[in-house]
């Protein structure tokens, strides 16, 4: 009888222990070609929810348990680690991937096993477009997002631009809504030139791109679309794109790959994050913290997995906890919350996080090795029409 009471009690201890915890899973490429912006993600998640939670890293009296899973930027085992972060370990919620190829073989997990997945950095729009399902939620920019707010930034009356492109979710999905999005800015679209991922010989691509500028008036520019390694930019930019009078233009980009914009003074573009850029107290915090721990400034993907994680805390207050994944739904859907960039609201229809974007010009500054993403201008999340997609 005595045994009997005991394991009784030792159960219900049990699972009172059980539900004291948030089970939280960062599910992303640790390891593989992308690690840098997975390092940059999970500080920045990690820093989100100590932030959110005043640093207790608790959500009413619960404790945040933080599992890391790696995907090694493939789409198989990224599924499997999200089976395994649902099924074995009980995962409330997931962030991840950096990939969108990951993400896209991820998304359904989340459906099977009827859990949130918060999809930061990942960018390809059919994410929360023909992919999406329900209990998906995505914290990053999209390629729509990317490519509006570029589109505002470079398209106009006159303007002829070409693009170069990964050839994968990513590249074709960044240029297929960069294409939309400069229709309404009078500019014409001249050539699209899709790479492998890999790729580290631009000549034959430049050559075709070139060909088919040439002889077309007016201001020409050449929109880069690319993530990773590679460089494409200074080795075209080596071939000396302005004797076909054509400007390289891109998007924002990490740090490190910003020592390739040093080449390009005065180029334009509009970018998701620069660290000098947002001017609110949660940026002030993250800049701050960031210099102490990591003698270095956060980056690009850091503000991303930050704004993931405070999104985290903010959906199970409203919820009222981690375990009810209806609630959970219910509170995320048109919740706004603050991050380093601001405020950003998950719309309703399809779980986007709608988000300020940044117009930038580079410029060459004294101390940095890298061209500044100097702020041109805000573009607010009303001035963008985000299509949705799903």
């Amino acid at each position: 009888m005595l045994r009997s009471l005991a394991l009784t009690a030792a159960g219900i201890l049990a699972a009172t222990t059980a539900y004291a915890e948030i089970r939280i899973a960062h599910v992303y490429g640790k390891t593989g070609p992308f690690e840098a912006y997975a390092a940059q993600s999970h500080n920045g998640l990690k820093l989100g929810l100590e932030y959110a939670t005043g640093g207790t890293m608790e959500i009413n009296g619960e404790k945040i348990v933080l599992i890391e899973k790696d995907t090694q930027l493939k789409p198989d085992i990224g599924r499997a680690q999200l089976e395994e972060a649902y099924g074995d370990d009980d995962a409330h919620i997931a962030v991840g991937p950096v990939s969108s190829g990951v993400a896209l073989a991820m998304l359904p997990v989340a459906e099977e096993y009827e859990r949130v997945l918060i999809v930061e950095p990942a960018v390809a729009d059919s994410i929360t477009g023909a992919n999406w399902n329900p209990y998906i939620f995505r914290t990053g920019r999209n390629s729509s997002q990317d490519a509006i707010a570029n589109a505002v930034a470079l398209g106009g009356e006159g303007v002829t631009i070409a693009t170069l492109a990964q050839d994968y979710a990513f590249g074709r999905d960044g240029v297929a809504a960069f294409k939309e999005a400069l229709e309404a800015t009078g500019a014409k679209i001249a050539h699209e030139e899709y790479v492998p991922t890999d790729t580290t010989d631009f000549t034959a691509a430049a050559e075709r791109i070139f060909t088919a500028m040439g002889d077309i008036e007016g201001e020409k520019k050449l929109f880069i679309i690319w993530a990773g390694g590679g460089n494409p930019m200074s080795k075209i930019n080596a071939m000396e794109p302005s004797r076909f009078g054509v400007e390289i233009a891109t998007g924002g980009n990490i740090l490190a790959a910003l020592k390739a914009y040093k080449e390009l003074p005065g180029m334009e573009g509009a970018t998701y994050y620069y660290y000098e850029i947002p001017q609110n107290p949660v940026n002030d915090w993250l800049v701050k913290t960031h210099f102490e721990r990591f003698d270095s400034p956060p980056d690009f993907f850091t503000a991303g997995g930050m704004a993931s994680g405070m999104a985290i805390v903010e959906a199970i207050k409203k919820a009222g906890g981690a375990d009810d994944t209806e609630a959970l739904i219910k509170a995320m859907e048109g919740m706004t919350w603050e991050t380093p960039k601001g405020p950003m609201t998950f719309r309703a229809e399809d779980h986007q996080a709608m988000q300020t974007m940044y117009h930038f010009r580079t410029e060459v500054q004294d101390g940095k090795d890298y061209g500044v993403p100097v702020l041109v201008r805000e573009i607010g999340m009303d001035e963008m029409q985000i299509p949705v997609r799903n």
